[in-house]
């Protein structure tokens, strides 16, 4: 009896909550549950704020956003992938000063894992997609073995943190768990996961997944600022001395987290928040356009950059503004600590998307087309936060070949072409022939694992241990 009486006073309670946000349908199917999942539904509702969802639901679901362009608004300032005269000193220093850092056991990698592998045709989390040319290697097990080479490099531990989401940590954890962590001590691998937002539809109504069950989704990878806070992960980098959290999301196989020059250039320009860019394939290229309005450093969407800008052009025929986006950062603790407070919240942004739900009849309804409004922050909005924020231009071919998509552009296909490539070029530079096609592409599929070399001044070394390559070769070094 204790046990009905509390729910009662719970559903009174979360009723009256909902009734204010006008979402009070979410609890029309409550008196036909059994009690556990009475229970399950009421936790999920009593989880979120509907005071603060209901303000974002006139703003963001039954109103679109304005986004404003500062009035002043110019390409970010880049340092060169190469550098010139003046920079060649100060990038050799940066590049010994982030080395003895990895080196001290100051930079953590932190990979933003809270999606699944819908998209790619996979059941389960992404980090879990097999993505390398040959060998199956998943995206998880990439990422471990890149820690683990650094780990046996520098000789020294270096903690892995794994954003997750509701949806997928447990699956997540029981991956990793099977596969030992792939070489990795347990003890500095930690996973913990980021907050949840009900998908609206297009009256603005939270929909059910199930009549006991919101339809949730990630509130973005901007949301990982607010868990490593709430997790306790970021407390954890303190205990263990860490400074510097080496930021990249889990779609990218050719990420390299332990960039010294990376690391060197963000502390010695006083950085607290640090970006990786590459020069855009085109004017309307669907990255995040790194710029500075009015004396702060963003990312203006491809969406929301003025047609007149995305197509402006320098004196010297050059596109303006060039630096895309690639979802790589270098952020200090101390800035993290500093803006995460009880109150704060990164800009939220609407994303249109195909959300299953329980209609009104309380019949499962798969869309077939966008049918509700996800609510999203982006981590990039952290950067006019930051003090002396620094923007590193990379070889994109060498760092980012992302795998979003089932076919075409940033797809499986087009990624592990990307690491082949790398990895054949890596090849060729240690002195080791590479059979090619007539048009110039290799003849062979190599994967080389972090394992074996985590950039191109590791292979030569190990050129030796390299096989002679023939035509058709598929060969795994590690």
């Amino acid at each position: 009896m204790a046990k009905q009486s509390s729910l009662k006073e719970r559903h009174e309670r979360v009723y009256r909550a909902l009734m204010e946000a006008n979402q009070e349908h979410l609890l029309r199917w409550f008196d036909e549950l059994d009690h556990t999942r009475q229970a399950h539904l009421l936790d999920e509702l009593e989880s979120l704020s509907w005071q603060t969802l209901a303000t974002l639901v006139k703003t963001h679901v039954l109103g679109r956003p304005h986004v404003e362009i500062p009035v002043s608004l110019e390409p970010a300032d880049v340092y060169p992938h190469q550098p010139t005269d003046d920079l060649r000193d100060r990038y050799e220093e940066a590049r010994r000063l982030g080395r003895e850092l990895i080196a001290a056991g100051k930079v953590a990698a932190f990979t933003v894992a809270g999606g699944q592998g819908t998209r790619l045709g996979f059941d389960g989390p992404k980090g879990q997609v097999e993505v390398t040319p040959v060998g199956n290697k998943s995206l998880f097990w990439i990422f471990a073995e890149t820690i683990k080479a650094v780990r046996e490099r520098y000789g020294v531990p270096i903690p892995w943190y794994i954003m997750t989401s509701p949806a997928n940590h447990r699956q997540t954890l029981d991956y990793l768990q099977a596969n030992d962590f792939f070489g990795l001590p347990e003890a500095e691998v930690s996973l913990f996961s980021q907050a949840m937002l009900p998908a609206f539809d297009g009256q603005g109504r939270a929909l059910l997944a199930e009549k006991y069950r919101l339809a949730l989704a990630p509130d973005g990878h901007g949301g990982s600022l607010k868990a490593l806070v709430a997790s306790g992960a970021l407390r954890d980098m303190q205990k263990r001395g860490i400074e510097i959290i080496s930021y990249f999301q889990v779609d990218n196989p050719l990420v390299k987290p332990f960039d010294p020059l990376f690391v060197g250039l963000h502390v010695t320009t006083g950085s607290e928040m640090s970006s990786k860019v590459s020069p855009k394939v085109d004017d309307l290229e669907k990255v995040g356009n790194m710029c500075k309005g009015d004396g702060k450093v963003m990312v203006i969407e491809y969406s929301d950059l003025p047609d007149e800008l995305a197509h402006a052009r320098n004196a010297d025929g050059t596109r303006k503004f060039n630096a895309g986006s690639l979802a790589i950062h270098m952020l200090d603790v101390s800035f993290i600590q500093r803006i995460v407070g009880d109150t704060f919240e990164l800009p939220y942004r609407r994303a249109e998307k195909k959300v299953p739900f329980v209609d009104d009849h309380g019949l499962s309804v798969e869309p077939e087309s966008s049918n509700a409004v996800k609510l999203e922050m982006f981590v990039f909005d952290a950067l006019p936060l930051a003090e002396n924020p620094l923007v590193l231009e990379v070889d994109r071919a060498e760092e980012f070949s992302p795998v979003k998509n089932a076919t075409g552009v940033d797809s499986l296909e087009s990624s592990m072409r990307d690491q082949n490539s790398r990895a054949c070029r890596w090849l060729e530079a240690a002195g080791v022939n590479v059979p090619r096609k007539p048009d110039g592409e290799p003849d062979v599929i190599v994967t080389i694992a972090p394992s074996f070399a985590t950039d191109a001044e590791d292979v030569k070394p190990k050129s030796s241990l390299v096989p002679a390559l023939k035509s058709g070769d598929r060969i795994v070094l590690e």
